[in-house]
């Protein structure tokens, strides 16, 4: 098949498609909070048969908005994991599709520690390999009970790769 270059412009002209990202069960919507706020849990954009899904920060939130285990970092993170974990698989995707996380800890040098043990049980759980690109940075999070929110970026095949084609 031969395209010609007036096709090859008009293609690069179209918009990308692109939609938001929402698992009801273990999230409610920002703008659905007390104190409503303008942002979407993610974004799912289509590119040639590649989907990449841009997960906005998350935390210990439950399907109602509220925080949750409060003071406690180790139950926080984990149900930042399965929050995030919830919004991959709306989109069929998983920790295995995950090629980057920015984590923001209130206090790195208190709980980096905790984090990581958390953070490689998960990841052994998942059967990660190779692990995602990540970093980590001590922020002022959004709520002051939140002691831990984590941004992820995931990454996979929404077309058979023409390479596997027999």
């Amino acid at each position: 098949m031969i395209l010609d270059a007036d096709f090859l412009k008009e293609i690069a002209k179209a918009p990308v498609e692109k939609r938001a990202i929402t698992n009801h069960r273990v999230l409610n919507e920002a703008f659905d909070y007390s104190k409503p706020s303008s942002f979407s849990r993610g974004m799912r954009i289509d590119l040639n048969g590649i989907a990449i899904l841009l997960i906005s920060g998350t935390a210990s939130i439950d399907e109602h908005g509220r925080s949750i285990h409060i003071g406690d970092f180790c139950a926080q993170t984990r149900r930042t994991f399965q929050n995030i974990t919830g919004l991959l698989e709306a989109e069929g995707a998983s920790w295995k599709d995950v090629v980057r996380t920015t984590c923001y800890l209130r206090d790195i040098e208190r709980d980096y520690t905790a984090f990581n043990q958390e953070r490689t049980a998960f990841y052994e759980e998942q059967e990660l390999d190779p692990l995602p690109a990540s970093t980590g940075i001590q922020a002022i999070l959004c709520r002051p009970e939140l002691l831990i929110e984590i941004e992820a970026i995931a990454m996979f095949r929404t077309e058979p790769d023409p390479a596997d084609a027999p």
